[in-house]
């Protein structure tokens, strides 16, 4: 029986799509898992590669890029038993293509179960005010935990991150109104602790005012004290001068007396209404006296 050139150039066309099908190019970041005849036979990465036809298939295509996932909010409940909905973000890799593959069905539901539970565990051991402020805990935790759950799945998870804390409303009424108090008493104490600071600055200004008025008195008596004691000294010396000048003048004794007449004289225009004259100055002062009138009747 001889074949027809047609049916050798139909065989030979179909035999090149055969193969042109069973070609396959992986892309970067990504892996073929390949099956051949049911079972699991080898992971195809990065180039080109050539399948067997009808006997081996890609069971799987698996990117290597990291992958997020955002599962919706959750309800939990603290240890002091507050309702919160909680929605969690998983970053996280496939390491393994195989495992991926033939390790547990629908990873992706098996990933978001295990975070919702883990998160009600380690919520359920918390205070409300503990999972307000203690999110990189949690983070760290939940990480931690999900890490080594999904490792036979070939998955790893690299961050887990709580999107939102949604506490009930009546609970954020609440820690609005703690907020409020609290922000009010902040003010009252920055108030309070500015009026203190004005208070003892005035306290300051008027001591220094005090000790700049006192040292200006002080200077002030100062200079008086030494004017007076300028003008004393002038008049001590002008005293000094007459007493040198009546020495060289080789007073007589009758002179010394009559000066000193003029002295007690001098002491009576003031507030005394009595004045003691020694003797001596007494008998001048008759002599005085006497020699008034003789030159009176000479007269």
């Amino acid at each position: 029986m001889n074949i027809g050139p047609y049916v050798l150039i139909a065989l030979i066309v179909l035999a090149a799509l055969v193969v042109a099908r069973n070609i396959r190019v992986v892309q970067q970041a990504r892996a073929y898992v390949i099956e051949r005849l049911g079972a699991y036979k080898t992971t195809w990465h990065t180039g080109i590669h050539l399948k067997v036809p009808f006997i081996e298939r890609v069971a799987k295509i698996v990117s290597l890029k990291e992958q997020v996932a955002d599962f919706p909010p959750q309800p939990v409940i603290t240890k002091d038993n507050v309702t919160m909905q909680i929605d969690t973000v998983v970053y996280f890799q496939i390491t393994d293509p195989k495992l991926y593959t033939y390790g547990i069905e629908q990873p992706m539901v098996a990933i978001e179960n295990l975070a919702a539970t883990t998160l009600r565990n380690i919520i359920g051991d918390l205070e409300l005010d503990q999972c307000l402020t203690s999110r990189d805990i949690i983070n760290t935790k939940m990480r931690a935990i999900l890490d080594e759950a999904t490792d036979p799945w070939g998955i790893k998870v690299n961050r887990v991150e709580l999107k939102n804390i949604l506490p009930p409303r009546e609970i954020q009424n609440a820690m609005e109104k703690q907020m409020k108090a609290e922000r009010e008493r902040r003010e009252a104490i920055l108030r309070a602790e500015g009026e203190k600071r004005a208070a003892i600055l005035e306290a300051e200004g008027e001591k220094e005012s005090a000790i700049l008025r006192a040292d200006a008195k002080k200077q002030q008596q100062i200079l008086e004290a030494e004017g007076e004691a300028e003008a004393i000294l002038k008049v001590q010396t002008a005293t000094a001068e007459g007493i040198r000048r009546i020495n060289e003048a080789s007073p007589t004794e009758a002179v010394i007396k009559i000066k000193a007449l003029e002295a007690f004289a001098s002491a009576a225009n003031g507030q005394a209404t009595k004045i003691i004259i020694p003797s001596e100055i007494a008998g001048i002062a008759g002599l005085a006296q006497g020699v008034y009138e003789s030159v009176k009747e000479t007269k």
